[in-house]
């Protein structure tokens, strides 16, 4: 169990946890997370962390084309969708938190990229 500790009304870095959905583009698509602090812990926000490693696999920093991967997460499923985004990979989810996030194409009008495959676990 993670602890941390904090007020709500503490600070201003805290409170975007405290917002029901997160929005992101990466991948020219527009990707949103909804968040439960309150519900589900620390686990169900977007961390900073998360938001810097997607940056990081965008900018092409790190190959990933030809490459096998596991990330082994532990929120809201950010990095995963991102990855699997740009490469076409496959995408594993439990199915608790599959409802937990939306993609959609940017504004290029470009087709929405599917990954290539999609297990939900029960």
């Amino acid at each position: 169990m993670a602890l941390v500790p904090y007020e709500e009304t503490a600070g201003v870095g805290l409170q975007k946890f405290h917002k029901p959905l997160a929005t992101f583009s990466f991948a020219s698509h527009t990707i949103q997370i909804r968040q439960d602090w309150r519900q589900l812990g620390v686990a169900a926000v977007v961390w900073d962390a998360a938001v810097v490693l997607c940056t990081y696999l965008e900018m092409g920093a790190v190959e990933l084309r030809g490459c096998s991967a596991v990330e082994l997460g532990a929120g809201t499923g950010l990095v995963g969708i991102v990855a699997a985004l740009l490469v076409k990979l496959g995408f594993w989810e439990m199915k608790p938190f599959v409802k937990s996030w939306s993609v959609e194409p940017g504004e290029s009008n470009q087709a929405p990229q599917t990954l290539r495959s999609f297990i939900i676990f029960p």
